[in-house]
């Protein structure tokens, strides 16, 4: 595998360096601020990311909470809009980066019926034309440096993922974040590095590989094949907001990370909970019953405390059980 350098990319007037080769994705419902509070406890330096933003929402004022305190972090945050009207995403990547945005991403893969029905996500892909006017108006609209994320295509008949990501190229995008399938495939199969690797040759700016990226031997088996500038890591983060940090380091130093312990799961599900209940109140136990479940795997007695977890009534019905549950590792 090559050694991997800084990512330098260039906005209109407002160049930013990614130094970090391991990039957390968009995660919706999860990648909140508090969750990326625990992924730099462990990546000072990774690119994070919002969570998805509807660029109507965020035009109208309706989804200003998922971008309105980026000033106030630490690292570089990135904004991913999606939505097929160049205007609202001119307005909504405007928004973004006056609240404290690295970059715009523009989310071109996203399969989900409710955002492609649309016209958004990877609807767009059967529209290069379209996406292309986008990438070029909103480059030409903001400073900060524009990439993009898109997928193989929409169907492996229609699939033409290199003269997809060269229009999107010639608009002005800074890097493409490529996902291993078709919009068709959803996440079914394996994602194809092979197809990456090609789009990686044809591009005169980065490529960021995503796609089957669970650990450091995955992401050092697809950057060998894909000849990436980087990996992008997204639902095998979910629970485990070390494994950016993990996957750097072992990808760059060939160093063995010490994977957190029972005692250090579970306290970190106490603190996340605490956290979101701090914020959110007795909403904040909803949103923390998918992240404890989710974290409180693999040590003995993680099967019962998450039963109990996820029937727990209150707040602190839950602190209490995971309190409980520390006292066993002292």
């Amino acid at each position: 595998m090559k050694e991997l350098s800084p990512i330098f990319l260039s906005g209109n007037g407002t160049s930013r360096s990614i130094e970090c080769p391991v990039i957390q994705s968009p995660l919706a419902g999860v990648s909140d601020q508090i969750f990326r509070k625990f992924v730099r406890r462990w990546s000072p330096n990774a690119l994070l990311f919002t969570e998805m933003v509807n660029a109507k929402s965020l035009e109208s004022g309706h989804g200003e909470e998922k971008v309105i305190e980026l000033s106030e972090e630490i690292g570089p945050i990135g904004v991913q809009l999606f939505d097929h009207r160049p205007d609202s995403m001119i307005d909504a990547a405007i928004k973004a980066e006056s609240s404290g945005a690295f970059l715009i991403d523009i989310n071109m893969g996203c399969p989900v019926k409710k955002i492609a029905r649309k016209g958004g996500g990877s609807a767009l892909l059967k529209d290069p034309k379209l996406a292309q006017l986008i990438v070029k108006k909103v480059s030409q609209a903001i400073s900060i440096p524009v990439t993009v994320k898109i997928r193989l295509g929409w169907c492996e008949a229609t699939s033409d993922p290199i003269s997809f990501a060269l229009g999107l190229q010639d608009a002005g995008a800074q890097l493409i974040t490529v996902h291993g399938r078709t919009r068709r495939q959803g996440f079914s199969g394996n994602a194809n590095w092979k197809a990456i690797s090609k789009i990686k040759e044809s591009l005169d700016i980065p490529l960021i590989a995503n796609g089957d990226i669970k650990n450091s031997r995955d992401a050092i088996k697809c950057l060998e094949i894909t000849k990436a500038d980087g990996v992008m890591i997204g639902r095998a983060s979910m629970g485990a907001p070390w494994l950016i940090g993990q996957i750097d380091e072992e990808i760059k130093n060939k160093k063995t990370f010490r994977t957190p312990d029972a005692k250090m799961k579970v306290n970190l599900s106490l603190e996340h909970l605490k956290l979101l209940v701090s914020k959110k109140g007795n909403h904040g136990l909803l949103i923390a019953r998918k992240h404890m479940n989710w974290t409180c795997r693999g040590f003995q007695g993680a099967s019962t405390l998450r039963h109990k977890l996820v029937r727990a009534s209150t707040p602190d019905e839950a602190i209490k059980l995971l309190e409980d549950a520390l006292n066993k590792y002292d």
